[in-house]
């Protein structure tokens, strides 16, 4: 199987939940709401966002390897709020990568960007990779970014992944994983974010669900 979904998976009906829940309602739905699809309609305009620490925050570092990458295609706005939280999941997702790829379930930065369960979640799905004695390889896809502010702390976003050229690898043979590319390969992400003292939006609940005819092709 392709890179191992996150611990914590629900149906599409529990995203649309934590959507509506960190947003106080359903009245406002998005006009784009039904345009988390497949590649086909991903912006191929840039291959990451202007994740940099531009701001006065002292963030952990997170390097992935050289065999490891993740590009982001659509992921601004134009929004300052939108694009601030999208930048601090990209992080979040680089951070989990790199803690994966060192086999550092601890790592200062998995701590940075989450909180909560989602803390919790993401220390056991690293720690679960290195117990395996595995840890990742390839390029993951990120398009289709949904973001709904709730208030100036609190936001909801739901994106998708494509993991077809994404694979689990053995940390001894640095052998990849390598299987069959299905409507599996597809991830479907809903997460909400709260902005600390900091002024980090750090994830303290993450949804994953494979398969979904939101984000298959």
């Amino acid at each position: 199987m392709k890179r191992r979904t996150l611990p914590v998976a629900a149906a599409l009906a529990a995203t649309a939940a934590l959507l509506l829940t960190a947003c106080g309602g359903g009245d406002d739905k998005s006009d784009d709401s039904d345009k988390i699809a497949g590649a086909d309609q991903a912006s191929k305009e840039s291959a990451s966002p202007s994740a940099e620490a531009s701001d006065a925050v002292e963030r952990p570092t997170a390097t992935l390897p050289k065999d490891v990458s993740n590009i982001f295609e659509s992921w601004k706005t134009g929004d300052a709020t939108k694009d601030a939280v999208l930048a601090d999941v990209t992080r979040r997702i680089n951070a989990t990568d790199t803690s994966i790829t060192a086999g550092e379930p601890d790592s200062e930065a998995i701590k940075f960007y989450y909180k909560g369960d989602a803390l919790i979640d993401a220390v056991e799905w690293v720690q679960g990779y290195k117990n395996d004695g595995k840890s990742i390889t390839g390029t993951t896809r990120y398009f289709n970014p949904e973001i709904k502010i709730a208030d100036k702390d609190t936001a909801a976003v739901a994106y998708c992944s494509d993991e077809s050229k994404a694979y689990d690898k053995d940390r001894k043979t640095d052998k990849a994983d390598k299987t069959t590319v299905t409507k599996n390969s597809y991830v479907t992400y809903s997460a909400r974010v709260q902005k600390n003292d900091q002024g980090v939006w750090q994830t303290t609940s993450l949804l994953s669900e494979r398969g979904n005819a939101k984000c298959a092709p």
